[in-house]
């Protein structure tokens, strides 16, 4: 039997174990942290990272646990100044069932991948770091922090920016990272608050520079996000004090998580040095604006599943998600220049950012649909007449052929 060792339980660790896992591959997924994240982070679904969720078995629970992205209250020196939205809602379609982004704390969707993988046996290792790794043809040998060395036929580094992966098998990770400008981002209770609403706090003469407050579905709490200034700090004073300044009455009585983020955007050289791979932030590290680094990295494990179970294609995995990644780095960092530079349609969100348009077609193809695109989702009827979607014959680990038509197509033989 195949083996697989994943080092990292985020949502890419844990999407690639669920992949693997159901494709009758052993994997381990270990990760150093001591326990569980808790914590909103990457908050944002979007619709395509939906579409594997649906295919993975953990859409309803999704969908059960999170909610819709919330409409913003403007309010200017305390006063109301509107509402606004990153984007107008759009109707389901028949090729396109999930056509809106999500919203679900990044700790409660890693518990719902947490669950599934239990379902396939899989138990995440917490507190077990990957400290080193050697590799010849035919095997990985990895050494852990609980003393065990152990050998599997593939290794992945889905363990985060700073990677212990990606710097023993000495692959690059060139970019910028800009100390001059931080944010601070955290979960907070605050119970003067609307939680159906998300809600923008600034000054009457400087709109563009506030506090933004989204609720989080399901916690009681919201995310905050502001520019922080010379020698603050991610306290709940630092926090307070910031609503403070701009007259909003909001009282907080409480957080959890927080941090201070920089703009941080790299791109790893390569993704694969022989039998390890490299997915997620342990890749492509992104600014937060446009909610693309959880989703990336998703993307990446969906991608890359199927190719180590069958052991086929392993070369394109790079081609393939590197581009994709260099592509969602030049929206998130240009979404983030027009923050830094006050544009007001710099919350405004649009469809580069969905997913749906991905696509790994050959340069000189034509068509509107041709190999390497996004398969859509339509209303069908199978051979016995009764009503099915190709999502629901797409969902599963296997291969499907669909041949349109009033011929019968000829029984698929293993190679």
């Amino acid at each position: 039997m195949l083996r697989v060792l994943v080092a990292g339980a985020g949502p890419t660790g844990l999407t690639l174990g669920i992949d693997l896992a159901r494709r009758g591959v052993k994997v381990r997924i270990v990760d150093k942290a001591e326990r569980f994240f808790d914590g909103s982070r990457g908050d944002g679904i979007q619709p395509r990272t939906l579409e594997v969720f649906d295919d993975l078995g953990v859409l309803d629970a999704v969908l059960k646990e999170g909610a819709p992205p919330a409409p913003i209250r403007v309010h200017l020196d305390g006063r109301p100044a509107g509402v606004r939205r990153m984007f107008e809602p759009r109707e389901p379609r028949p090729d396109v069932p999930y056509p809106n982004a999500w919203v679900l704390g990044q700790s409660q969707l890693e518990a719902i991948l947490r669950a599934r993988l239990a379902e396939f046996g899989v138990q995440v290792e917490p507190g077990v770091a990957l400290v080193g790794l050697e590799q010849d043809d035919e095997q990985v040998t990895a050494r852990l922090s609980t003393g065990e060395s152990a050998r599997f036929d593939y290794l992945v580094g889905a363990d985060g920016g700073a990677s212990l992966v990606r710097k023993a098998i000495g692959v690059p990770f060139p970019g910028t990272t800009d100390e001059t400008f931080r944010v601070l981002v955290g979960d907070v209770t605050a119970p003067d608050l609307d939680p159906a609403f998300g809600h923008w706090f600034a000054a009457a003469g400087d709109p563009m520079s506030g506090i933004v407050m989204t609720p989080l579905p399901g916690t009681g709490m919201f995310q905050y996000a502001t520019v922080l200034g010379a020698g603050d700090d991610a306290s709940l004073a630092t926090m307070q004090a910031a609503l403070d300044r701009v007259s909003s009455g909001v009282r907080l009585t409480g957080h959890g998580w927080a941090t201070v983020w920089r703009p941080n955007v790299r791109l790893a050289e390569r993704y694969r040095a022989g039998r390890v791979f490299l997915a997620g932030d342990a890749a492509h590290v992104h600014p937060p604006t446009g909610g693309q680094g959880m989703n990336t990295g998703v993307q990446d494990a969906y991608n890359l599943g199927w190719r180590l179970a069958a052991e086929t294609g392993l070369d394109r995995y790079e081609t393939e998600r590197r581009a994709v990644a260099a592509r969602v780095l030049g929206i998130s960092t240009a979404l983030l220049d027009r923050y830094a530079e006050g544009h007001e349609d710099a919350y405004r969100r649009g469809e580069e950012g969905f997913g749906l348009d991905i696509t790994y077609r050959a340069p000189d193809a034509t068509g509107a649909l041709v190999t390497g695109d996004r398969a859509p989702d339509a209303p069908l009827r199978d051979a016995s007449g009764d009503p099915v979607r190709l999502f629901d014959l797409f969902r599963g680990p296997h291969f499907t052929r669909l041949v349109f038509g009033g011929g019968t197509p000829d029984a698929a033989t293993p190679d």
